[in-house]
């Protein structure tokens, strides 16, 4: 009670009173406090039907979180901390007690301390993250009933235990799921597995608008709903985070503790809390007779999912799989004849939410000084990452390190000895002030380690996901691994330097611009789509002294003296496009090489693009090329449902893009002569992944599948037990190549001599005649990552990226994924080049 009023009853009562007035009002206000719990709605009583038995639209939950805020303004705190693609709203609510949520900005500065070193916190940080898959629906609903027993039956956790709740991250699948099981359930439901209401179709719920997996792009932050988490994430580091999924239908719930492997950087109490949590959430299913596993499937390695990602970031970072998912509805018959039902998933939910909370409640001096421990300094075996590489590849991971608050800096002119990416042994890198230093000492320090080591620790083959992602390799950059700390002085943050504006003026003959990254590849779209005309040089040139390699872009006068805006308008791209380094020049008589208006130097035209979709493409491979196109170049393209395909004229596009799927059905004959005869005329096709299996063969195109040996009849058999892991032999699970590329090529330009590329499978190819890009020779052992032994056997002497002349056109053929998940960024310009440079 505030001192002026305790003074002003004293002196209107009389002190003889005043004590015993004032516990009567404290009374009181205890009175009022718990009659406003009772009163408040349930989700069911506010959204007048019982939790469970429909599909909340986000709309709806919104609503609900509002209306709890304003009933319990003073220990909720509901905050929108962005839209969707789409402009839903992404939510995040503060629950906690009074006293802690009108101090809950300096709770979370003396908590950030504790990354330093420093400060005594007290308070639990507990983030549940809710319906990251929108089709995997539960979680939303049982996010609304978790909240309401929050600040009612279980209030007693939030005395020293603040929970941020984010309802749902992915609101635009969930609608989707939602709006398309609305439309097609029976009344009320049928259990029946074969129903309509138990099968989506081909673009399902799970993904965001552009088809990703935000469950794989914490790391990475190429979608939206990503970018604008990270921040409020990165703004308070939970002690605990968990992140609420579905599985099959038929699978018993599971939770923590996870499988093998393990990253090497989990301390021991990350892994013991998990256990405690686990054990905790036990004793309850166990009451309930409640089925679950643990240990199994779900492991913590791969550093881009919602339980990886905050665990490298000191948080006990967890899954929590309910059965269920897209196929579920609101109610289904399992393979055991029992009936799974909405309200039992989030009976499921709600149990283990409130028992992590529980947990965090009863350990939260434990957590906050263990927190601590994890950011002292650890003794990682490589201090610093030191690396060279072209100019829009390191802004583009400069820009990446910004959001997770990495801290860099960039060094001296020297050399450094490490670990050399390329080669894999010791050597050294020269260095100048262009250089980038990234070291572990540091706040985020481990998260360094996880992103950028050469080659992570790998305890068990048997994971979830792909098991190489170094950023070296990601971005295409030269780089060494330092065991001893690399001095390295400030940077100025901002990738963004306008410089290129200045030289324009009316006489200049000509300006001439490298083609090296995919900042290159946006200027040059965005010159295209404003008229602007261009050329690229075919053969690597120099003039005025500068030498200029194949692929640069040349933007002359003479072609765009029709345009009355030119120069206005280039400067007006240049203002967006900073990182642009024009050269001018007066002339186009070269030094070296092919003049300006050789047969070498030709006009890019703009093209006309389309992009299947539908069945038989993978949504997750067409959705990378959608934001690839839509987000990353920013150029236009006409999507082409397989519906409809037979109906459209083709000749009115100069390219057209099949991604990964399964073609093997669809592209029958008559529509491979069709797509033959296109590209005879003209056409440009490109085709990526599995799309190829549906044009290859004797009626096809050239590219042949690799025949490989038949198996070793003196082979040991293997155990049933071992039979899993036999199988690895014969995978690969994300690892990362060393390639040969002819950098000769069209395809290549604006790359050197290698690559390194994130193969995903293996599909093999043989040898084109001709146009053989980007390939695989005797030395197939990953760099980084996971191949079997019989996989590295197999992808020896094979294709990953070739061009095919098919009479006056192209087939782009791209085994292996450049655009994977948008954060291969090294990726990127081979795809511009089909796009542009292939003609």
């Amino acid at each position: 009670m505030p001192i002026a009023l305790n003074l002003l009853l004293a002196l209107i009562i009389g002190s003889k009173y005043h004590f015993m007035i004032r516990f009567l009002l404290v009374s009181f206000m205890f009175f009022i406090s718990f009659s406003q719990a009772q009163d408040i709605k349930s989700p069911s009583e506010f959204l007048g039907y019982d939790l469970g038995t429909q599909f909340t639209r986000h709309h709806e939950v919104v609503d609900y979180y509002q209306y709890i805020a304003q009933n319990f303004s003073d220990q909720v705190k509901l905050f929108e901390y962005g839209q969707t693609n789409e402009r839903r709203p992404l939510l995040l609510a503060y629950v906690s007690s009074a006293a802690n949520i009108q101090n809950i900005e300096a709770i979370r500065e003396e908590h950030l301390k504790a990354t330093q070193g420093l400060g005594t916190a007290k308070t639990a940080i507990v983030w549940l993250s809710y319906n990251v898959h929108g089709n995997e629906s539960v979680s939303t609903e049982a996010s609304m009933q978790t909240i309401y027993e929050l600040l009612t039956s279980k209030s007693s956790y939030l005395d020293n235990t603040l929970i941020i709740m984010d309802p749902c991250i992915n609101p635009d699948g969930r609608d989707r799921y939602s709006n398309w099981y609305n439309q097609y359930k029976n009344t009320p439901y049928q259990i029946d597995p074969n129903s309509k209401e138990h099968h989506e179709g081909w673009w399902s719920g799970r993904s965001n608008h552009y088809m990703f997996d935000l469950n794989r792009d914490w790391a990475w932050l190429t979608q939206v709903e990503s970018q604008q988490r990270i921040k409020y994430f990165n703004q308070w580091l939970p002690h605990v985070h968990v992140d609420f999924h579905e599985q099959g239908v038929n699978n018993p719930y599971y939770f923590a503790p996870a499988a093998e492997p393990y990253h090497e950087v989990i301390t021991d109490f990350q892994r013991d809390f998990q256990t405690k949590i686990g054990k905790n959430h036990a004793r309850y299913f166990d009451a309930n007779g409640w089925f679950y596993f643990t240990k199994e499937v779900y492991d913590l390695f791969y550093p881009s999912y919602g339980d990886t990602y905050p665990t490298y970031n000191g948080s006990i970072g967890m899954t929590y799989e309910q059965g269920g998912s897209g196929r579920a509805g609101l109610a289904i018959t399992t393979e055991d004849g029992d009936t799974l039902t909405l309200k039992d998933r989030i009976a499921h939910h709600l149990t283990t939410g409130l028992s992590t909370v529980e947990m965090a409640t009863n350990n939260a001096d434990k957590l906050n000084s263990e927190f601590k421990k994890f950011f002292q300094k650890r003794n990682f075996k490589y201090k610093s990452y030191v690396l060279n590489g072209k100019a829009g590849n390191l802004n583009a991971l400069k820009r990446l390190l910004n959001s997770h608050e990495i801290k860099f800096g960039r060094a001296s002119k020297g050399t450094v000895k490490g670990i050399n990416y390329k080669t894999g042994k010791s050597g050294t890198l020269t260095t100048d002030e262009n250089t980038l230093v990234v070291s572990t000492d540091q706040t985020k320090g481990t998260m360094v380690k996880v992103l950028f080591e050469p080659n992570a620790k790998l305890s068990d083959s048997l994971t979830y996901d792909i098991t190489a992602w170094s950023l070296p390799y990601a971005y295409g950059l030269d780089a060494v691994a330092s065991t001893t700390l690399v001095p390295q002085q400030a940077t100025d943050n901002n990738t963004s330097k306008s410089l290129a504006i200045s030289v324009l003026n009316p006489s200049t003959y000509a300006y001439i611009a490298k083609w090296e990254s995919m900042d290159d590849a946006r200027f040059l779209a965005a010159l295209l789509n404003k008229g602007i005309k261009v050329r690229n040089a075919y053969k690597p040139f120099s003039i005025d002294g500068k030498h200029f390699d194949s692929g640069s872009l040349i933007i002359t006068k003479a072609d765009n003296e029709h345009h009355k805006d030119f120069l206005d308008s280039l400067e007006d791209i240049l203002k967006k496009h900073t990182s642009i380094h024009l050269h001018p020049t007066n002339s186009g008589f070269v030094d070296k090489g092919k003049d300006f208006g050789s047969s070498y130097v030709q006009l890019i035209q703009k093209p006309n693009i389309a992009v299947l979709s539908g069945e038989p493409t993978s949504t997750l491979r067409f959705g990378e090329i959608w934001h690839f196109f839509e987000q990353q170049l920013e150029y236009p393209i006409t999507v082409v449902d397989s519906e409809y395909a037979d109906r459209v004229d083709f000749d009115a596009y100069d390219i057209l893009v099949l991604p990964s799927g399964r073609y093997s059905s669809f592209i029958n004959d008559s529509r491979l002569e069709k797509l033959k005869e296109w590209v005879a005329n003209g056409g440009k096709l490109i085709v990526m992944g599995g799309a190829i299996n549906g044009i290859d063969g004797d009626t096809g195109f050239s590219i042949t599948t690799k025949k490989n040996e038949g198996e070793d009849p003196n082979a040991e058999l293997s155990a049933f037990d071992d039979a899993q892991r036999e199988r690895m032999k014969d995978e690969i699970t994300g690892a990362i190549f060393k390639v040969h590329v002819d950098s000769t090529h069209p395809l290549a330009y604006g790359y050197d001599e290698n690559y390194y590329s994130l193969k995903l499978g293996t599909d093999t190819y043989d040898f084109l005649d001709s146009g053989n890009v980007a390939f695989l020779k005797d030395q197939t052992t990953p760099v980084s990552g996971f191949a079997g032994s019989e996989a590295q056997k197999k992808i020896k002497n094979t294709l990953i990226f070739g061009v095919e002349d098919y009479r006056r056109g192209h087939v782009i053929y791209m085994v292996d994924n450049p655009l994977f998940r948008g954060f291969w960024e090294n990726g990127k310009l081979f795809f511009a080049n089909a796009l542009f440079m292939v003609n």
